[in-house]
């Protein structure tokens, strides 16, 4: 028996407990007892919550997440016995909480059980992905109210055999990228997709266009300049109010700001291709000014038809398909064999206490929860750092409640924090040992320029790495060289002053 089942057992005779006190006779209420009441609804709420909350730990096999759940269940338990013994309190009002809690469990056990079944090839969420992929994210339920919205997504686009054509290479040679951008979504959603939900753009739209772009990597950059998770070349990201911003960083590779933009630039397109999301996909990937023009030849005919398909270029007639393609495999997993790992992927916050880098912070965080580890997370959420920028201590950056736990227990302080730092620190010129003048080799840069206050910036060398071989502040170390953040720019060559290092 599941622990959810198990703990769901008493929820019966608590619903005929309810039933022996409906017979309360029906008084007039004082001021004290409508206090009592309304306590006692708040309590059954708050009891609630912590059930649904418990169920998901339950899933995630957290140890102590049974125990919680059972609590929940005594605290409602208690508010059926309280409200029994209270004149004018209407148990009726606390029934809706266990049909709820009865029927989650229904649907538990019933998606638990493996069976072949018949799965409509247009229906719009048969694996039921609209209510299950990241549900612990606020914007959850609005997403599952769009994604099961009829039809939607099938009637907006066409599935063909260039379609078909497309799942297949996702499913076999680019099964791996898929996977892996579907896991850096999850981390990013609640950054990206309340912009299409208020576009009222299809979640999965976004989530294809992702995949194909980018991978969901947000420092990606393609050869022609293109730049994001969404990949906004620089001209056209400036038009949809992406761009270098005050400090300097350019905000195409920010999530937020980029589905923002994605989001608008989509509808823009499709108001005046005739609401295609195909056509819209060619004016992404092959220029707007081309799908427009080819649009109103050709009279208005559908991306598909021969006269409108032969005059984009081979790269777009193969990204339509394939954007498409993923934003179909999003929705239908199940029917390909295909299943997106789970991640914990709740939102918060870590507040650095010593400085870090990136690198730093993957070392001693581990891969606990993750099969890669957690530096791409860490990077998509905090795109203005570059991963070997050594960050000062009190920063704020954005994580996940499992990532904020483990920096606590491993990146503070001990072993594994230590040997982080050891490692992000080891310079590899140290390496190169001069066993005598016939050797002839080549001198190893040595830190002797601090005696001067000078550093000589050597090829590939970051303001981060210098910082921590001298033991500098990187902010007064940036100051004093009028470097800007947080790129702060080197080049080969380039003397640095040494203020404020210790060596």
């Amino acid at each position: 028996m599941s622990p959810i089942r198990r703990f769901l057992r008493p929820l019966p005779l608590m619903a005929a407990l309810a039933a022996l006190v409906l017979a309360a006779p029906a008084q007039a209420q004082s001021r004290r007892e409508r206090a009592a009441i309304e306590a006692l609804d708040q309590r059954m709420e708050q009891a609630e919550a912590r059930y649904r909350e418990a169920m998901v730990r339950v899933r995630n096999n957290e140890p102590d997440a049974v125990a919680q759940g059972d609590a929940a269940l005594e605290d409602m338990e208690d508010v059926m016995v309280e409200c029994g013994g209270l004149r004018n309190c209407d148990p009726v009002r606390h029934m809706s909480v266990f049909k709820r809690l009865l029927k989650a469990d229904a649907d538990a056990a019933a998606a638990g059980v493996e069976e072949e079944e018949q799965i409509d090839p247009f229906d719009t969420d048969p694996d039921g992905m609209a209510g299950g992929i990241a549900a612990d994210v606020p914007e959850a339920a609005r997403a599952a109210a769009l994604l099961s919205d009829g039809r939607r997504f099938v009637e907006m686009v066409q599935y063909n055999p260039a379609v078909q054509e497309a799942i297949r290479r996702w499913l076999t040679d680019m099964r791996h990228s898929l996977i892996v951008s579907h896991e850096n979504y999850q981390y990013m959603r609640h950054l990206m997709w309340p912009h299409y939900q208020r576009s009222a753009l299809p979640e999965a739209l976004l989530f294809g266009i992702m995949a194909k772009e980018s991978t969901g990597r947000v420092h990606s950059t393609s050869r022609a300049g293109a730049a994001g998770p969404m990949q906004f070349m620089y001209a056209t990201g400036r038009r949809f109010g992406l761009g270098p911003d005050a400090t300097g960083f350019d905000t195409r590779y920010d999530p937020y700001a980029s589905a923002q933009a994605s989001a608008a630039y989509l509808n823009e397109r499709m108001a005046e291709l005739n609401r295609s999301i195909e056509l819209a996909l060619a004016a992404y990937n092959g220029g707007e000014g081309r799908a427009l023009r080819v649009f109103n030849a050709s009279g208005g005919r559908s991306f598909w038809d021969e006269s409108v398909y032969s005059q984009f270029p081979p790269e777009t007639r193969d990204y339509v398909p394939m954007v498409i393609a993923a934003a179909w495999l999003f929705l239908h997993p199940k029917k390909y064999g295909l299943t997106f790992p789970k991640v914990d992927a709740r939102p918060a916050s870590l507040v650095l206490e010593r400085p870090a880098s990136i690198y730093e912070l993957t070392i001693c965080l581990g891969s606990s929860g993750s099969r890669y580890g957690y530096m791409r997370m860490l990077r998509n959420l905090n795109p203005r750092y570059q991963a070997d920028d050594v960050i000062p201590a009190g920063t704020e950056l954005n994580a996940t409640a499992r990532v904020a736990g483990l920096y606590d227990r491993w990146c503070t302080r001990g072993a594994r924090a230590e040997l982080a730092r050891e490692l992000v620190a080891s310079d590899p010129g140290g390496a190169i040992v001069r066993s005598g003048p016939a050797e002839a080799l080549p001198a190893v840069a040595a830190p002797a320029a601090a005696a001067v206050g000078e550093h000589r910036v050597a090829r590939g060398e970051s303001l981060g790495r210098i910082a921590e071989r001298y033991g500098c502040s990187l902010r007064e170390l940036a100051e004093a060289n009028q470097l800007r953040a947080p790129r702060y720019p080197l080049r080969q060559g380039q003397r640095l002053r040494l203020q404020g290092c210790a060596r």
